[in-house]
């Protein structure tokens, strides 16, 4: 007996998360391109999924503009259709109309906004929803390679719109924990760190948001891999999303999730509880 329908489950269930909410026009235009190509060639869309190793949900996907082919589905579509050019040429002009977020990033910025819950836990830099304009901006500012203008304004815009659903969104809990370091780091200078401070605290006063500082004197830290961020579906499905250099990855193994969940409820304990954390802020706030 095969596991098949299990393995095809688990990839739509991978699709769902990819699908694009919106499909803009080059998505569509794509779509339209590999499916008048798939049919000139007398395939369905299960013969074409097998010679371009995907199923044939996926290439109905791509085909209908509702998920960004990546770049092992755009050269296999090429030799299936006769290497013509016609995709390659194409898929560089494919765009998701989300100015401003980061490809590996644009997933989970779409969970975010129907999430019943967020926990996030970042050790390098003040959360995106907790970052106040100038630290947003000295924080592109600082980006390699240089960003131009119109792309550090599109980067900022995007992060205050994010932001946004800390508010719109009251009933819904938002939890973090943050280094201590974190807070101290003068990121933009003194004005700058002083601003953010004074964002932070304004902006985990609300019920619904919670705020944890990470102590560097703490002697037990369960996080030590690095940032991490946790969220619950509508659906009560977790998911976990980790970020590096240049790349993000959105994590739906449910052992892999529960391990991280007992990660981060381990650390809550380890952390300053929420009163003694805005007491250290409104201290280093003081010191500046």
């Amino acid at each position: 007996m095969t596991n098949g329908g299990a393995d095809e489950s688990a990839e739509l269930a991978v699709c769902e998360v990819e699908r694009e909410p919106d499909p803009s026009d080059s998505l569509r235009t794509f779509g339209a391109v590999v499916q008048a190509l798939r049919e000139h060639a007398g395939l369905s869309r299960a013969e074409f999924g097998e010679l371009v190793c995907y199923s044939k949900h996926t290439v109905e996907s791509v085909e209908l503009g509702r998920r960004m082919a990546d770049e092992s589905f755009v050269e296999r579509a090429e030799e299936a259709t006769g290497n013509t050019g016609a995709l390659r040429r194409s898929a560089q002009f494919l765009t998701r109309g989300e100015a401003g977020l980061a490809a590996w990033f644009r997933r989970w910025a779409r969970l975010e906004r129907v999430a019943v819950s967020l926990c996030t836990y970042e050790c390098r830099l003040v959360p995106g929803l907790l970052q106040s304009e100038a630290y947003a901006r000295a924080l592109f500012e600082n980006r390699i390679p240089l960003l131009t203008d119109e792309q550090l304004e599109a980067q900022v815009a995007a992060r205050l719109e994010r932001q946004k659903m800390l508010y719109e969104r009251p009933t819904v809990p938002f939890h973090f924990i943050v280094e201590e370091s974190v807070f101290r780091r003068r990121l933009g200078g003194v004005e700058v760190q002083r601003g953010q401070l004074d964002h932070v605290l304004e902006h985990t006063a609300p019920r619904n948001v919670t705020l944890q500082i990470m102590p560097t004197d703490a002697e037990f830290h369960s996080c030590m891999d690095g940032p991490l961020r946790l969220l619950e579906t509508p659906q009560g499905r977790r998911l976990a999303y980790s970020e590096g250099q240049e790349n993000g990855r959105l994590i739906a193994d449910a052992k892999e999730v529960s391990l991280l969940y007992q990660r981060y409820d381990t650390l809550r304990s380890q952390a300053l509880n929420p009163q003694d954390s805005r007491g250290l802020l409104e201290r280093l706030r003081g010191e500046l």
